[in-house]
């Protein structure tokens, strides 16, 4: 399947120094601007009414927001900001003023996104929301359909999938959203988005679309903008803003198939582009949040090595250090494999070159970790790699990751696995 080669942008509403600003437009009479007559022959009665007449308006899409629009929520992001009080003796030279004055961290609202109260224990209520809207975050506030404000905490954040459960004092929530089966979705079919786009300002907005691809691989990146693997998501025409970070993909029944992440603002060549948002799959949400809430955590298997793309590598070294025959143009080069891990024990070391696991191609790192990424702890995978040039192949047990995964372009640092 062909990557989307374009720009995948977080749908999350930023608030420092930003907001909405709506201008009016004053119309001055000036001398030589003609007004428009009204026709003499006009009634002046002003007896203009409404019509009595009402609609009856109940449609699928309507009833399946009023099933979960209770269930969602506004995530606030809040952060700690260096700040220090300007009194007029400072304004004016007072030194006195000056000294006693002291630098204190406030809390600010850095971003919003939205949340889904998917599950209630007790009174405890379990919120899932994108990594992102949370990441960074001093402390995090969520705000209900009703407007109520409550002191949310961080449960567990997967960075891989970018989802993130925080849990709140659900006393009041009364609505818990349910999940659908993503893999049962249709091209074609009514898709309905909710969230907060621009933030809590516009808290359970509705948007109509369709599901235009059930399964799009687009390209993930880190905060530095650097690609750290693919991720497989719904496509959706639903108007998905910033803000939407963390909301609801419903199908007309009400289920949550899709938790909207982000969305193509343009391409590759700054061409403006309309109605591409993207939504994790439910069966994917589900899979991740339930580890998050009994470890806080994904564990994933891991080869226990550094590596580069062999891309990175120049020809001559490939040939003189590497020593590949010309035939093997892709792949990762191991640059160092830890002591007692996975790789070590099958007898990887420093510059070999892995370019199958599995059975299943190596081009560079990040198809390495999506192939890797498939495995469960524990289990044994095939593994072909060359040695000083020549082609081996071997068994391999995935244990645990001892580090979370590092990510670079730069041929003179390595990546985790």
């Amino acid at each position: 399947m062909t990557l989307t080669k374009v720009a995948v942008t977080a749908a999350v509403a930023g608030l420092l120094g930003g907001g909405v600003a709506y201008g009016g437009i004053n119309y001055i009479n000036n001398s030589g601007i003609n007004d428009t007559a009204v026709p003499s022959g006009s009634s002046s009665n002003g007896n203009t009414k409404t019509s009595n007449v009402t609609v009856n308006v109940s449609t699928q899409s309507t009833k399946a927001f009023n099933k979960v629009k209770g269930a969602m929520v506004s995530v606030v992001n809040l952060q700690n900001q260096n700040s220090s009080s300007n009194t007029l003796g400072q304004l004016f030279g007072d030194q006195s003023s000056s000294n006693s004055s002291k630098s204190k961290s406030e809390l600010e609202e850095a971003s919003e996104g939205s949340g889904v109260v998917y599950k209630k224990d007790g009174n405890t209520a379990y919120i899932v929301t994108n990594n992102h809207v949370v990441s960074g975050s001093s402390a995090l506030r969520v705000v209900t359909s009703s407007g109520k404000q409550l002191q949310a905490k961080l449960v567990g954040k997967d960075a891989v999938t970018d989802l993130a459960v925080l849990k709140v004092n659900g006393a009041d929530l009364k609505t818990v959203a349910s999940f659908g089966d993503s893999d049962k979705i249709k091209v074609g079919e009514t898709a309905l988005a909710i969230g907060s786009p621009l933030g809590s300002q516009y808290a359970t907005s509705l948007t109509e679309g369709i599901i235009s691809a059930k399964k799009r691989t687009i390209e993930t990146t880190n905060s530095a903008g650097t690609q750290t693997g693919n991720a497989t998501v719904i496509q959706t025409d639903a108007a998905i803003n910033p803000g939407n970070s963390g909301g609801a993909l419903i199908n007309v029944g009400g289920q949550v198939v899709g938790i909207t992440s982000s969305k193509i603002a343009s391409d590759a060549e700054g061409t403006s582009v309309e109605g591409m948002g993207f939504a994790i799959p439910s069966n994917e949400v589900v899979n991740i949040i339930n580890q998050l809430v009994k470890k806080g955590k994904v564990v994933r298997p891991a080869l226990g090595i550094t590596y580069v793309d062999l891309a990175n590598v120049s020809s001559s070294q490939q040939k003189s250090v590497l020593k590949l025959p010309s035939s093997v143009d892709a792949g990762v080069v191991v640059m160092s494999a830890s002591a007692g891990s996975p790789a070590k024990k099958a007898g990887l070391s420093k510059y070999d070159v892995i370019t199958e696991l599995g059975g299943h191609k190596i081009s560079n790192q990040s198809t390495l970790r999506d192939i890797l990424y498939k495995y469960k702890l524990n289990d044994t995978v095939s593994m072909t790699y060359y040695h000083n040039g020549k082609k081996q192949t071997t068994k391999v047990k995935l244990t645990e990751s001892s580090s979370q995964l590092k990510s670079t372009t730069n041929t003179t640092e390595n990546s985790e696995s």
